[in-house]
């Protein structure tokens, strides 16, 4: 049976606080000697997602902005599909363009006076402060196509309102470790995930697939796969959810990713 992993990175394949990932090396080996896909399935921007999957050697297809888009390397499956062609890569997109999102969070903010900062508003520099990364890593976080993230500096009551507000835009938000994100409606892990779940179905046939997060804008991603698991979160819980077959893995980030393929893949 061919195994598939889906899985987030900010928070889970890579620590929340420094993004390191050394104590998943190994692990990874393991997956690619194994030849399990790994596939990244995150809020990261397409620019992010490329310079991750050079630094770890990986060949996979991956999503983009909370499921704005998926992106398959040419030629990875054996027969064709719809898609568009950009560079070495077939793109299915799901989600709006980063050109209307910014003008309903500009809208939002007019109409509520809410205190909304995106990564539209911000230099990478203030990027980079903001969420620990370097001016480099910054530049390739506001790369963004499909969704924006953004700063909502409001009491937490005020949050159903903003939900509301966007909602009746046209728009969706999730909420993951650190920001909040705007998208298209159709821009959904849970959506890129089934539709890549079919087509490595057609590929080999049957296929059992493999989730793993930590927040809530993985719940989408976590429904839509077989084996759905969490790794702790930056409080050092787990998220409240409840699914089916859930495992919750005793470590937070890397180290918890690591405990879920030992027992999932490696170990079986």
């Amino acid at each position: 049976m061919k195994k598939v992993l889906f899985t987030d990175l900010d928070g889970t394949l890579l620590d929340l606080f420094d993004y390191s990932y050394d104590v998943a090396l190994p692990a990874l080996d393991a997956l690619k000697k194994r030849n399990v896909p790994i596939i990244f399935c995150t809020a990261k921007t397409f620019t992010e997602n490329e310079y991750y999957r050079k630094t770890l050697g990986i060949d996979d297809p991956f999503i983009v902005d909370n499921g704005g888009a998926i992106f398959i390397p040419k030629n990875y499956f054996s027969f064709r599909f719809d898609c568009k062609k950009r560079n070495n890569y077939c793109v299915i997109a799901l989600g709006a363009s980063y050109g209307e999102l910014r003008a309903a969070l500009q809208a939002i903010r007019e109409e509520t006076a809410f205190k909304i900062t995106g990564f539209g508003d911000m230099t990478a520099e203030e990027v980079a402060k903001d969420a620990n990364l370097t001016v480099a890593e910054a530049k390739r976080a506001k790369k963004k196509e499909y969704n924006e993230s953004f700063i909502f500096d409001e009491p937490g009551e005020k949050e159903a309102v903003l939900f509301e507000r966007i909602r009746e835009k046209g728009f969706a938000v999730t909420h993951g470790g650190r920001y909040y994100n705007i998208h298209g409606e159709d821009a959904d892990k849970g959506k890129a995930v089934k539709i890549l779940t079919g087509l490595f179905e057609k590929e080999y046939g049957v296929v059992k697939t493999i989730g793993v997060g930590d927040s809530r804008n993985d719940i989408p991603m976590l429904n839509a796969v077989e084996q759905p698991a969490l790794v702790k979160n930056k409080k050092g819980t787990w998220l409240d959810i409840s699914l089916q077959n859930l495992y919750k893995a005793k470590g937070g980030g890397p180290e918890g990713w690591v405990e879920v393929v030992e027992k999932f893949i490696s170990n079986e």
